[in-house]
């Protein structure tokens, strides 16, 4: 009976330690990889679609100029494309800066937030789809780290507000959510008759496919 008891508690001891391993590797471990493919992973294939460098570029336009200010005044576009996003729901992405990067651009997704996936639209285009890149667990000490974690936290109604580099702002409300594969790159497309923003993180646990929240703009 004693001997029985001592194996029923070296079992257990070893089911607890395994647990905590487990949740070890979860938290810690795979930030330290490539936090959205799997621990084998070299660095920089986070999947981000990357786009043909053919792809349609953002029409040419004058910078600068105020919105709405002539009817005759080119459209509106600051110099500088860099964008500030903010979403209420999300606690890592508060005024966090969002450079314009090709997907395969890992330093720019590891010292940020998030990215602009480059040939996508900007806020201040008419029928644009602004999309936006981040990672769910991260790199420690980088602003990566849980960026888009709670992402599957937003729901229909949720806001994600973006500021352009002079000051614009743009609200957005979610509308949608849903999960793709990598190859699925018709996300990062226009949506006909709406002007919207695109999330994208990976999936949890294994990071193998695409978690997808697209809002549209209200102001």
């Amino acid at each position: 009976m004693r001997i029985g008891n001592i194996i029923l508690n070296l079992v257990s001891v070893a089911l607890v330690g395994a647990g905590l391993a487990l949740i070890g590797t979860f938290f810690v471990g795979p930030a330290f990889l490539n936090p959205d493919t799997s621990a084998s992973a070299a660095p920089g294939k986070f999947s981000v679609p990357v786009l043909n460098k053919k792809a349609a570029e953002p029409p040419t336009v004058e910078s600068g100029t105020k919105k709405n200010s002539s009817k005759k005044q080119t459209a509106y576009a600051p110099e500088d494309k860099t964008l500030r996003v903010s979403i209420p729901k999300m606690s890592r992405v508060r005024d966090s800066v969002m450079p314009t990067a090709e997907g395969s651009n890992e330093e720019l997704l590891k010292d940020n937030a998030g990215i602009h996936l480059k040939g996508t639209g900007y806020p201040w285009e008419k029928g644009a789809n602004v999309y936006l890149a981040g990672h769910r667990l991260g790199y420690p000490s980088t602003e990566s780290f849980l960026a888009f974690f709670d992402l599957d936290k937003l729901g229909k109604g949720d806001e994600i507000l973006i500021t352009d580099s002079n000051g614009e702002k743009y609200t957005y409300r979610v509308y949608k959510s849903f999960i793709v594969d990598p190859s699925d790159v018709f996300v990062t497309r226009p949506v006909p008759g709406k002007n919207i923003v695109t999330l994208q993180t990976c999936t949890l646990p294994d990071y193998s496919r695409r978690l997808i929240v697209q809002a549209e703009k209200v102001a």
